[in-house]
């Protein structure tokens, strides 16, 4: 082939593999990037069903200015009822930083040692769980520990089981995904495995140890650790696209209002939630101070940003796994935050 011809080839390739390309492009997520940038918080969530989400609330505070409240969309889109910013949802995930906290007072009063193993702590685990003899706490709390995450098993969110036992069977007996503090793997399973460990070494439940030592103290009166200690009519309904039924009626963990979040991230961050230095050192020796939560029908993005002294939560309440709606509240979220930079 002459040179001159294999040039022509090579154009056309390069052509259709652009055109290729140009198709699979998720414009919806392009165009959400490029749009301009509305004045007001407010005008850019009017934006929610554009961004494929039937309701939102944002709450803001910034250091000394009153919160500020958002909402767009439906709380309930059956019945069209709006958006509420006192409505309670579902944090899936924000709720590790409960769970790392309470680790962290439990260090500080000596009552846990995060170098301690798996193994010493849940020794009925110790032969079905990879490892367990090498996985301390502190790598369990830092997603360090090379256990599969059970919520990844296949079809696992099609049937999601209901105690712990359950979800722990589903991760028994398998292969480690790495050496225990080689590398990171985030994994609800490291958490799963906490929450027994906190339960044995109070000897209650760890959900009545954080409302009494976090919650109470901080008079965070709307954050709540079931579904089943609330009423029902509070609740924002949640969505999965392709699913026709509202999913706030499953029991997946805390609930929480953007408020009173809020008032917590604020609190760990300005490190009033602590004892005293030594604490906080422990914990920020061994967890962040910001999360993401994604469960089915609800997305949650609770942050503080140090550069403008403001917690920004965000709850959507439309979900698909497929990336496409958490890319959009991702989107959403950094609108918001231009905006309030400006």
């Amino acid at each position: 082939m002459s040179k001159k011809r294999s040039l022509l080839v090579f154009r056309v390739l390069l052509l259709i593999g652009t055109a290729v390309s140009l198709y699979f492009v998720p414009w919806p997520i392009v165009m959400a990037w490029i749009q301009p940038l509305p004045d007001t918080v407010q005008e850019q969530i009017d934006q929610v069903h554009e961004y494929g989400f039937d309701g939102i609330i944002v709450y803001v505070d910034q250091k000394g200015k009153p919160p500020e409240f958002y909402t767009a969309g439906y709380k309930n889109t059956e019945s069209k009822t709006p958006a509420d910013a006192q409505s309670l949802f579902k944090i899936a995930s924000v709720e590790k930083l409960f769970k790392a906290l309470t680790v962290a007072k439990l260090s500080y009063r000596n009552h846990l040692s995060l170098d301690r193993s798996l193994a010493a702590y849940l020794p009925d685990l110790s032969k079905n769980v990879k490892n367990a003899d090498e996985i301390t706490l502190r790598m369990l709390v830092q997603h360090r520990s090379g256990i599969p995450d059970y919520t990844y098993t296949k079809d696992y969110w099609a049937n999601p089981k209901n105690t712990v036992e359950e979800n722990l069977n589903l991760i028994t007996d398998q292969p480690a995904e790495f050496a225990p503090d080689t590398d990171y793997g985030y994994s609800n399973t490291n958490y799963l495995l906490l929450g027994r460990i906190l339960d044995q070494t109070l000897g209650y439940n760890h959900f009545q140890y954080i409302e009494n030592e976090i919650l109470k103290p901080l008079q965070l009166n709307n954050i709540h650790t079931s579904i089943n200690e609330v009423n029902i009519e509070n609740v924002m309904s949640g969505y999965y696209v392709g699913y026709p039924h509202d999913l706030k009626t499953e029991d997946v963990g805390m609930l929480a209002t953007a408020q009173d979040l809020g008032r917590f991230i604020r609190a760990l961050n300005e490190g009033t939630v602590f004892t005293d230095s030594t604490e906080q050192q422990i914990y920020s020796s061994i967890y962040v101070y910001e999360h993401t939560g994604l469960i089915p029908g609800y997305q949650t993005i609770a942050k503080y940003h140090a550069d403008m002294d403001t917690v920004v939560i965000q709850f959507t309440n439309t979900v698909d796994f497929e990336g496409y709606n958490w890319n959009m509240s991702e989107i959403m979220y950094s609108r918001i935050l231009k905006i309030l930079r400006q």
